[in-house]
């Protein structure tokens, strides 16, 4: 049984303290906010995944994770400390690095022996290194001289199924210089090494980079296949049959290959614009990566223009949204492609009705620009009361069986947008509505 520190009880330190409490670990989680802490030792979750809150209860009765704000005792008291706080955006689209700075100093100043530092938050190329010089200037302030190792352990959670992800990884990444390190960190990790899950162990940089170059490339695929649905509205084609055909390759693969309304989240966005950014830094030019970006802000606003092609001027309309977070089953709304098309169509004169089964209280604080013109609806069949048209933002389950006669009966008019593409042209015409897909 491994001691191990989760210092950021965000989604990222949350789940993974969580699920390795779960491998038998004996772990703490801290967390500066005090009112999150105090929520989590009552079995509080404060974000919406699946699963996660089972695995807590069951965890914290067996007395395998606790949760506190003494991050001093944390380090003094564990060998294995993961650094899981955020690394936001900045104005230049480079990673915000100092939380993850301040806990290395934290570190440095509690340690009183040996410590496995792991970076499990998505870093630049070069912060492991940081990290590592960090700890050893205040080690040397300090007048001591205890041995440490920093370790790159990138995540690959998918919001929504983050549990299921975590404990059947499909590879672990492990960067370490230090053979002490790596056999610390299959400890950590020996549930899944006896299920003879992937191991990739490289250098601290490769780790770094294979993060960012994984996020990237599938928000190059989700892009490619956003323009390529594009060409097909105008040729007449069907993206879904493309995508279909193209998938059947093994050399392409099926998954990330759905058309919509632009890619959002805490990863794509932050990671592909962090990696343009380290790439100039270095006189490179990503020129994939960066049309990637732009395509994508494109895309959110292409779903606008098609809404106003079809229904004219959007003045006094009234739209009901189905779907507010960036995808199904979490209530992260980070860079939800809602955030850009919502006030846009408000911008056009349109009036909003919205739903989300876990989205409405992000929304109430994101969507504040526009509250005077926006209602939050209890339910997806109040979002069509007096509606001109409902747009499918977000699939969630519920979105795809929809009652379409009691969807149709509460409308002024019968504008469908299906921007997820869940359902039949067919099937909507039959009940009334003027149908509209993505690539179809």
């Amino acid at each position: 049984m491994a001691k191990i520190a989760v210092i950021g009880s965000g989604y990222v330190g949350l789940v993974s303290g969580a699920v390795l409490s779960d491998f038998g670990h004996s772990v703490m989680c801290v967390d500066v906010d005090q009112k999150k802490i105090e929520s989590l030792k009552k079995g509080v979750i404060p974000i919406y995944e699946p699963g996660l809150d089972a695995i807590v209860e069951k965890n914290m009765q067996m007395e395998n994770l606790h949760f506190s704000t003494d991050i001093q005792s944390a380090i003094e008291d564990n060998d294995i400390i993961f650094i899981a706080v955020g690394t936001p955006p900045k104005d230049d689209g480079s990673a915000d690095l100092q939380y993850v700075l301040s806990v290395a100093e934290d570190i440095a100043t509690h340690m009183q022996g040996y410590k496995v530092i792991v970076d499990k938050s998505t870093v630049p190329v070069g912060t492991g290194q940081k990290v590592k010089r960090t700890v050893r200037e205040i080690l040397d302030k300090r007048g001591v001289d205890y041995e440490f190792d920093v370790v790159s352990n990138p995540e690959f959670l998918r919001e929504g199924s983050a549990v299921y992800d975590f404990s059947n990884p499909e590879r672990v990444v492990l960067g370490t210089e230090s053979q002490r390190a790596l056999d610390a960190m299959i400890e950590v990790y020996r549930v899944l090494y006896l299920n003879e899950t992937p191991f990739v162990t490289t250098n601290i940089e490769t780790a770094e980079m294979i993060k960012y170059a994984s996020n990237a490339f599938l928000a190059m695929k989700i892009t490619y296949i956003n323009e390529i649905a594009n060409l097909c509205e105008k040729v007449g084609a069907n993206v879904q049959n493309v995508a279909k055909g193209m998938g059947m390759d093994d050399r392409i693969g099926n998954k990330f290959l759905n058309a919509g309304p632009g890619y959002g989240g805490s990863c794509f966005p932050k990671d592909t614009k962090a990696l343009a950014t380290i790439a100039r830094e270095h006189d490179e030019h990503l020129t994939l990566i960066e049309t990637t970006i732009q395509a994508n802000e494109r895309q959110k606003l292409r779903m606008v223009d098609k809404i106003c092609a079809a229904m004219g001027d959007l003045s006094g309309k009234v739209i009901g949204v189905l779907g507010l977070t960036f995808k199904p089953n979490t209530d992260d709304m980070r860079e939800a492609p809602s955030l850009v098309i919502l006030p846009e169509l408000v911008k056009r004169g349109a009036i909003i009705r919205a739903f989300d089964p876990e989205g409405t209280k992000e929304g109430g604080w994101r969507f504040e620009d526009i509250e005077q013109h926006m209602t939050f609806c209890d339910d997806e069949y109040c979002v069509s009361q007096e509606a001109d048209a409902v747009v499918l933002l977000t699939e969630w389950n519920q979105f795809r069986s929809l009652d379409f006669d009691r969807l149709k009966a509460g409308m002024k008019d019968n504008y469908f947008f299906d921007l997820r593409n869940v359902y039949e042209k067919c099937m909507l015409e039959k009940h009334g509505f003027r149908y509209y897909a993505v690539g179809r």
